[in-house]
């Protein structure tokens, strides 16, 4: 069985993991500083948040040049040794790649710009005539995930008094100009750019908004009728929505061609891998994307989404699997947290109730078959952040006016009893402030507590290594009332999602997520060896 295959894969937020130079910003030397931290949590592989050179109008994910670090981060010479640190460790690194947009700082976006329409500087991106009356209107309806519409108008080149000219396609910030996966030039670019990065020893690619390089061509407007989702939020029970801008069949012909170029590099350190980050309608969309030809892993989104429910969680589980062995496609990729979304002890309900959830669907989680990946600080226990607004700077913030990803992306406490718990050298406040209430949550606190929560993510992943990797996919869950149950092998796995506690069948106790004794309390998880 490939590495990648039942990897447990942690998430570094660049920004937010550690600061090497003290200027309140993590960055690639501090990353290095710390991965004996992450080998002895017992993690096989880091993902890394972009670091390429960027205006950091959207933390990294505006990319003004892929194969060159900012400064803000280091330099090429700090990736290089920060890689090779990490396979001295037997740690595997896998780096962010943002294909569906560039900055508008990009060399190319900048030459559009002084193109005129027509031109092949402009048939990179998505420009395009307005509609309406002298072009004033937007090409079509489309929103952009940020707030707003989906597309800016710029002013042409040489006109005299600024005359108002195309407009361009942004599903995201103005900042952030969509590519047109038509014109041959991009795929060209991008197989460069992979090869640049495999060439320094990268294991892997985590692919950004993978389901959204290719729109309709006639980027008609969408149908907004069906929109809304069912209340239960299971991936099995969704609406499905009118989306000519999200998951088109073209897409696919792009991650076979990566994967051809990912299949080169192996070698005996073992594959290189694709990783899709694609918010999928349904379960058999999802699996399309790791099909045989194509990328090795794809985000189960249904899983992070679905409702603190038995019946819920054994949907999202068996539907997941189903579709993916239909496919004959890779096996599932499991995920409760990342940078995008509210951290899932907040979701499940915040304080102790919400920790003890969380504790208790990653006990879950790791015993599924798949690979699972780690959201940095959840190892901690650590809760979404309600950030001052002052100090926000998600740019989603400034278009809505609604809090956005700030509170996730909050910096780590390593250390002492006040910010900035030993982020960095020097005491230099980090780009985020920290919660002055944090000091019982540091790694330093929680590492001489056996009652911790890292000492029960240390207890998990090291339980997973002996009892469930290597027991292959078969997996079945069912809801017995409230109670989640699934078999892997020999082991049995309760989740009590109900409001009291249940009798504890005979068994073994191999791990649990909070106490247990003839009775398994609400809000926790049990595996048994039966």
């Amino acid at each position: 069985m490939s590495w990648w295959q039942e990897a447990v894969v942690y998430q570094v937020y660049v920004r937010s993991f550690a600061d090497g130079d003290g200027d309140g910003v993590g960055d690639l030397p501090g990353i290095t500083s710390r991965l004996p931290y992450l080998r002895d949590l017992g993690v096989d592989a880091l993902w890394i948040t972009p670091f390429y050179s960027s205006p950091q109008k959207d933390h990294g994910y505006d990319v003004a040049d892929y194969t060159e670090v900012d400064p803000l981060f280091g330099t090429l010479a700090d990736a290089d040794a920060l890689i090779a640190r990490a396979h001295e460790l037997g740690l595997r690194v896998i780096v962010d790649l943002v294909p569906n947009h560039t900055s508008d700082q990009h060399e190319w976006f900048q030459a559009a710009l002084a193109a005129p329409p027509g031109s092949p500087e402009r048939a990179r991106y998505l420009f395009r005539d307005g509609k309406g009356r002298g072009g004033s209107k937007p090409p079509n309806n489309w929103d952009s995930i940020f707030g707003g519409p989906a597309w800016t108008r710029i002013t042409e080149p040489g006109s005299s008094g600024g005359k108002p000219g195309q407009w361009y396609l942004h599903l995201f910030d103005t900042s952030q100009p969509d590519l047109d996966w038509r014109n041959p030039e991009v795929g060209d670019m991008f197989e460069g750019v992979l090869r640049f990065w495999l060439d320094r020893g990268v294991d892997g690619f985590r692919v950004d908004v993978a389901h959204g390089l290719f729109k309709e061509e006639s980027l008609r407007d969408q149908n907004r009728s069906d929109l809304a989702e069912s209340p239960t939020g299971s991936m099995v029970e969704r609406v499905l929505r009118d989306e000519p801008m999200w998951e088109q069949p073209e897409v696919h012909d792009v991650y076979r061609r990566w994967r051809k170029v990912l299949d080169e590099y192996g070698d005996a350190r073992g594959d290189r891998i694709g990783v899709a980050e694609a918010w999928t309608q349904t379960p058999e969309s999802m699996a399309d994307f790791v099909r045989p030809d194509e990328l090795h892993q794809a985000f189960n989104f249904g899983w992070l989404a679905t409702h603190w429910s038995a019946r819920d969680f054994a949907d999202v589980i068996n539907s997941s699997i189903a579709a993916l062995a239909t496919a004959h496609a890779s096996p599932p990729t499991w995920v409760l947290s990342n940078h995008d979304v509210v951290r899932h002890p907040t979701r499940y309900g915040g304080g102790a109730v919400g920790l003890a959830r969380a504790r208790a669907a990653t006990l879950v989680m790791l015993a599924l078959p798949g690979s699972a990946y780690l959201y940095q600080g959840e190892e901690l226990g650590i809760e979404q952040v309600d950030v001052p607004p002052e100090a926000r700077q998600d740019p989603s913030w400034f278009r809505t006016g609604e809090p956005g990803r700030d509170g996730c992306r909050v910096p780590l406490p390593w250390d002492g009893t006040a910010p900035p718990y030993g982020f960095g050298p020097g005491g230099t406040q980090p780009w985020i402030p920290q919660p002055d209430d944090w000091a019982d949550l540091t790694v330093a606190a929680q590492s001489v507590d056996e009652t911790s929560t890292l000492a029960f993510y240390r207890r998990a992943l090291a339980a997973r290594n002996t009892w469930v990797r290597g027991n292959g996919m078969a997996c079945v869950a069912e809801a017995k009332r409230n109670v989640l149950v699934l078999r892997r092998g020999e082991v049995t796995v309760l989740l009590n999602a109900g409001q009291r506690s249940v009798a504890m069948p005979e068994g073994e106790v191999l791990i649990s997520s909070g106490p247990v004794g003839d009775r398994l309390p609400a809000n926790t998880a049990v595996w048994l060896r039966t």
